[in-house]
């Protein structure tokens, strides 16, 4: 069996790893780590929880170390780009722990925290920069840091990022590198938009496969219940309630429907905490703390919002909305069963849900089993219609149609009399009371009559 002394690394590396009881590596770190530290560009594909940011990061500061040498002031000798808060938080934390012991600086920013403190900590330069796509242009903006140093790129969750519309900005960043730099791609999904990202940004790269596109943690027992749109929320405080020692991650699909089922589960007696795109940062790190910690055992969140969870301890995943791009659910049940253990995803479908339910299995291959409402699952061939995604923000009342502009009746050419309601702001009467017309005498004069 391969183990970490037989991929390249440093006696140094390997005595940081050791510490944290890092044994034998993972398939993408088998795979990856070679390619990576021989300067390939790579494009890498795994499913969560299998140690992307092991296979990423050792090597890059395994390269950083042998360049030696020192960022300059205010810039960065390497990039990682990851969509949300939690996710960059999360990759800083682990590199934090690989280099201790070094002189390799990690500094990590994101939105939602104090700009001018970033800016501060971004003085000195920076050999690992990890940040969110929106705060780096901030940043740069700000001329807070400069990119034309960074002689290695890594884009996580590469998929996730181009979902939430950041393709424009990775655009605008990757033309603020250097020309000549390493790039390294990875994500749980690999659609064929990412594949023609790795075209434009990858040269030559070495594509790196542990498992097929779309499929799901080996170790995740999967379940359905098919439960009426206003019977969701009962199902699952009963489920919740019947695993009270569980520690259990609900998805929902928006900002307010996750803050709506989190009020509901606490009046329920459950311990609840939620976090979205409506929490401050300070907010957001205080649940997932206390979800980390036990002592808050139901973490309601959006998919944004939860990229980067990297808690072992979740047991359960519940669907409470499935998500409408099914690549989606992946990165969700991959929440749980994270480095071996096992673990379970249970998803709340209503008759509305069931085509995106049948997408999802398309997707992994495997048929969802269905625990509970079999009987109203509807008859196969039934024709749904295209599942719609929802509106973002609040819901807007319907405008009231215009009436169409009744038709005017036509002048002979060379009338210069206007006809009714032609004129502009026209809204005189139109018969023996009308208004005359005319100059400001003839008005005078018709007033003195």
């Amino acid at each position: 069996m391969t183990d970490f002394t037989t991929l390249g690394l440093s006696a140094n590396t390997l005595s940081a790893i050791a510490t944290l009881g890092y044994a034998t590596p993972t398939p993408i770190q088998r795979e990856a780590i070679p390619h990576i530290l021989a300067g390939r560009d790579l494009m890498g594909l795994a499913q969560t929880g299998t140690g992307k940011t092991a296979a990423f990061g050792l090597p890059l500061i395994e390269r950083l170390v042998k360049e030696e040498g020192r960022p300059f002031p205010r810039t960065a000798r390497s990039l990682i780009l990851a969509p949300t808060r939690e996710l960059v938080n999360q990759i800083a934390a682990n590199l934090k722990t690989y280099v201790k012991g070094s002189k390799i600086t990690v500094v990590s920013v994101v939105g939602g925290a104090s700009i001018n403190a970033q800016s501060q900590n971004l003085q000195r330069g920076a050999d690992i920069l990890v940040a969110t796509p929106g705060r780096l242009i901030d940043l740069t903006e700000r001329r807070a840091v400069s990119l034309r140093e960074v002689k290695f790129l890594v884009l996580d969750e590469a998929d996730q990022m181009l979902d939430l519309g950041f393709i424009h900005a990775l655009k605008r960043i990757a033309a603020m590198l250097g020309p000549k730099r390493q790039t390294l791609l990875f994500s749980a999904t690999m659609p064929k938009l990412i594949a023609d990202l790795s075209k434009t940004y990858l040269t030559d790269p070495v594509r790196v496969e542990v498992s097929p596109s779309g499929r799901t943690a080996d170790k995740v027992s999967q379940s359905a219940h098919i439960v009426g749109p206003r019977n969701k929320a009962d199902m699952l405080k009963r489920l919740l309630s019947e695993r009270p020692d569980a520690l259990s991650l609900v998805f929902a699909r928006t900002k307010h429907g996750a803050e709506k089922l989190m009020k509901g589960l606490v009046a329920h007696g459950l311990s609840a905490a939620s976090i979205h795109g409506n929490k401050s940062q300070g907010q957001r790190e205080r649940a997932i703390g206390a979800f980390r910690s036990g002592e808050t055992r139901v973490l309601v969140a959006t998919d944004v919002a939860a990229r980067g969870i990297d808690i072992p301890g979740v047991t359960h995943v519940y669907n409470y909305d499935l998500p409408d791009v099914a690549e989606s659910y992946v990165h969700r049940i991959g929440r749980t069963a994270r480095a071996g253990r096992e673990g379970e995803a249970v998803a709340l479908v209503s008759h509305e849900d069931v085509p995106l339910l049948r997408a999802i299995e398309r997707l992994t291959g495997i048929t969802v089993d269905v625990a509970s409402g079999a009987e109203h699952l509807p008859a196969p061939g039934t024709r749904f219609p295209s599942p719609q995604r929802p509106a973002r923000g609040r819901p807007q009342p319907a405008r009231p149609q215009r009436k169409p502009a009744a038709a005017q009746p036509h002048h002979k050419p060379g009338d210069s009399r206007p006809a009714s309601g032609e004129h502009r702001g026209d809204a005189r009467p139109q018969g023996d009371k009308a208004r005359p017309k005319g100059n400001w005498k003839r008005r005078r004069a018709s007033r003195a009559a």
